[in-house]
């Protein structure tokens, strides 16, 4: 089967950059002998602890390399595990960031003020990516199928490979009679929010389960924990599919997704294209940059099953040394070096320049409680 790669993306989620550069503020602004890029000459020092968003493994192993390079004595540690065990962790006290590929629910928001102050806990998007629909299909690498057709299979409605369904959309596709093994997360996910919010929007008349990070119980199936789980035990399994991040599927055959008449393959460029139609979250603070995603989205070469990666920050914290810390790392994964790694080691989208420039305006924003 053909490797697949995402490619350079130009520009992503300018919609939300907007609306923020609208915004003031009359917080301080780097810490002295930062810059844009998380650079210090050695002024940033100690332990940053992160956790949250397995997707984002590849790209913080490449962060925090970088990052602990040019600043010699900071170290970041990161707990890849699940984003949903990431916004405990991080609203329990036990992480100075998260990172999360599903924005903090209002509710998270009020309980954050708990440990961040006032102002409470505010989001920031690390990166872009689209979220693949992955199987393990001997001598198939892709396939096209609507929105109906991949809901029905992940209810465990259709069941076998060359069900009429599919082969109605893969004409001259040799589908052979495999069972399908549908392989799914078994801890709280925001890519399991992510793909089940594009399955609720885009086949409502076929799924009808709430959204949540958590896969629905009376659908259990083959299930991994993180998306490193899924995507092996896939790989291992004729006729398994799964959702995982694309810059994690390597060798699996993808999913052309029909939007509108055609069918999209997926791609950066697809998924930047989708993100154009997104909305600020309504009801947020100033500097919080969590966005809607138009998941039914009939415009053509869009592709809607994406996620946009947060990491999530307090407004302030308890002392001027974390202070320096979290911007200094924060701004560092948003420059154009940060950007850059984290797209060669893990495939991922990178931010557009005014979207880092608004999510840096937003880091910055962060002081020192008073």
């Amino acid at each position: 089967m053909k490797l697949h790669r995402i490619g350079s993306a130009a520009a992503v989620l300018t919609v939300a950059a907007l609306a923020l550069t609208a915004c003031g503020s009359d917080s301080p602004t780097a810490t002295a002998g930062t810059d844009s890029s998380g650079s210090s000459a050695g002024a940033v020092s100690g332990t940053l602890t992160g956790s949250g968003a397995s997707s984002q493994k590849a790209a913080m192993e490449a962060w925090k390399a970088g990052y602990e390079q040019a600043n010699s004595g900071a170290m970041v540690q990161y707990s890849p595990d699940g984003s949903g065990a990431g916004r405990k962790a991080f609203l329990a006290g036990g992480a100075q960031f998260a990172g999360s590929d599903a924005y903090l629910k209002d509710e998270e928001i009020e309980s954050s003020k708990e440990i961040c102050g006032p102002e409470g806990a505010f989001n920031v998007p690390a990166y872009v990516s689209p979220i693949a629909v992955a199987f393990n299909l001997s001598g198939v690498e892709t396939l096209n199928l609507d929105a109906a057709t991949i809901a029905k299979i992940f209810k465990l409605e259709i069941t076998k490979w060359n069900d009429p369904a599919i082969a109605a959309t893969n004409e001259g596709v040799e589908l052979p009679d495999t069972a399908i093994t549908v392989v799914h997360r078994n801890d709280e996910s925001g890519t399991t929010e992510n793909f089940v919010e594009y399955l609720a929007a885009a086949a409502k008349d076929v799924w009808d389960y709430d959204v949540s990070g958590d896969w629905p119980s009376d659908l259990a199936s083959e299930n991994a924990k993180g998306t490193s789980g899924v995507v092996a035990t896939t790989t291992s399994t004729e006729g398994a599919i799964t959702y995982a991040d694309f810059s994690a599927v390597g060798n699996l055959g993808t999913v052309n997704v029909k939007v509108g008449d055609d069918f999209t393959e997926i791609s950066a460029e697809a998924a930047a294209k989708g993100v154009e139609a997104a909305t600020p979250v309504e009801g947020r603070g100033a500097m919080d940059m969590s966005l809607d995603l138009k998941r039914d989205t009939t415009e053509s070469g869009s592709y809607p099953i994406i996620l946009v990666s947060y990491h999530v920050f307090c407004s302030t914290y308890k002392d001027q040394a974390t202070v320096d810390l979290v911007k200094s790392f924060g701004k560092y994964v948003l420059s154009e070096e940060g950007q850059k790694e984290a797209e060669g080691s893990a495939g991922n989208a990178p931010l557009s320049a005014k979207m880092s420039e608004a999510a840096i305006k937003a880091i910055d924003s962060i002081k020192v409680a008073s």
